[in-house]
């Protein structure tokens, strides 16, 4: 991978055509094994606040609702775009029966985001079991036309709509005029957000994985810079 400093130096240079995307947990946030008890640490907060004051646009996009990733992070300046970008189409609201149908049908509770459903087994006894039983709600979600997509120690259903972390921050470099911008994530999610900083003809374009024991390696391929958790993305933070 390239050196930090030289990737990061075109988005110091001309902050003002430049955006910062970032995912919540695992890369603002460290992971917790009560989701509801996720929060980014003061001194995260701290560097948020800052750069969004000199940046074009510092954007949070997150798998959670947009007003609980505004919770978490707790920054007004930032911009919030929660479920995977699916609260910017709105034909998404459209499978809110399919999904609701899905919720009632399987005994293991779901996270339920409105417009998606996370099935979580991080804190499972049985971690096989678990997979085995979330892999017949895949199905079961499937048969219903959702998306199912695993993530870390979690099984999403969604809409079927072309609406991802990538659409979001395609829309948001449009409406911003932005010409440069980093985006920084821990899961396969991110990936589309990857891919769209590389498709969208920006001047300079850096990609950060954060790491994890978990963290999946396709991330970490792809990304120009690896951090090994959320406390190193902090000290990231500093150097913009």
């Amino acid at each position: 991978m390239s050196d930090a400093d030289s990737l990061l130096e075109p988005l110091r240079a001309r902050p003002a055509d430049s955006a910062l995307f970032f995912d919540v947990d695992g890369t603002l946030a460290p992971i917790v094994g009560d989701p509801a008890q996720a929060a980014v640490p003061e001194g995260t907060r701290h560097e948020l606040e800052r750069l969004a004051d000199t940046y074009r646009l510092v954007a949070a996009v997150s798998g959670r609702p947009g007003d609980e990733a505004r919770r978490i992070v707790d920054v007004d300046s930032v911009v919030y775009i929660g479920n995977h970008g699916l609260e910017l189409d709105p034909r998404a609201a459209e499978f809110a029966p399919a999904l609701a149908e899905l919720r009632d049908s399987v005994a293991r509770p779901a996270e339920d985001k409105g417009l998606s459903l996370t099935f979580h087994f991080r804190n499972a006894d049985d971690e096989a079991a678990a997979v085995a039983e979330l892999e017949r709600v895949a199905a079961q979600a499937r048969e219903r036309g959702l998306d199912a997509r695993w993530g870390r120690k979690v099984l999403e259903v969604r809409p079927p709509v072309e609406a991802d972390k990538g659409t979001a921050v395609r829309a948001l470099i449009a409406e911003g005029s932005v010409r440069r911008a980093l985006y920084a994530g821990d899961d396969t999610t991110d990936l589309d957000a990857f891919e769209a900083l590389a498709a969208t003809g920006l001047e300079a374009a850096v990609r950060v994985a954060v790491g994890s024991d978990e963290a999946p390696p396709e991330l970490i391929d792809a990304a120009d810079l690896l951090v090994s958790g959320p406390e190193a993305l902090a000290e990231l933070l500093r150097r913009l």
